[in-house]
């Protein structure tokens, strides 16, 4: 009696063991799958923010290029009407509306501000990129991992599928902007 109560128990045991396992491998199966799914969505909304950066970058950075363009135009203008007072024979009012402008303004700034505006758009082109390059890989995965056996047979029975994706492309849309500082002249 001691060996059937004996073999019960081993047999139990086993079947505990059986089933104990088979629920680790479901969670654990469903777990990364979920955490999958969720670097998915964190790199899609990555790419969001990138792209609505890149607009908010392009106007903000136009806009102050631009801003700083005309301020400079116009002090230009101001030197050009000095050097005419020269060649006129007014060099002492000449020499003061240079020196008041010189100055006033020491350092102008146009060519910083269209270096930095070229500068910030391409880090964020590469950003824009980056992040495509890693949504990519992560669909990648996850499709790898829904496809793998036991995988694929847990993850149907709970509704999981492959995602059907395009790879996302690095190459500048159709629709970007070329001509981004003549933008304003032709709204005037």
């Amino acid at each position: 009696m001691t060996r059937k109560i004996f073999g019960f128990l081993i047999a139990i045991g086993i079947l505990i063991s059986v089933v104990v396992v088979a629920i680790s491998l479901v969670v654990s199966v469903q777990n990364k799958a979920i955490n999958l799914e969720e670097q998915i969505f964190e790199s899609s909304s990555a790419i969001e923010i990138q792209e609505k950066r890149r607009v908010d970058l392009v106007h903000n950075l136009v806009d102050t290029v631009q801003s700083y363009d005309n301020h400079e135009r116009g002090t230009m203008t101001e030197l050009t009407e000095a050097r005419a007072q020269a060649n006129s024979g007014n060099i002492e009012e000449a020499r003061l509306s240079i020196q008041a402008i010189t100055e006033a303004y020491p350092d102008l700034k146009s060519v910083e501000n269209y270096q930095t505006l070229m500068t910030e758009l391409s880090a964020t082109e590469n950003l824009i990129a980056e992040h495509r390059k890693t949504y990519n890989i992560q669909v990648r995965a996850y499709n790898k991992h829904v496809r793998q056996f036991p995988n694929r047979a847990i993850l149907d029975f709970m509704g999981y599928e492959q995602i059907d994706s395009d790879y996302l492309e690095y190459d500048a849309p159709s629709d970007a902007p070329t001509d981004l500082f003549n933008q304003g002249e032709d709204d005037e």
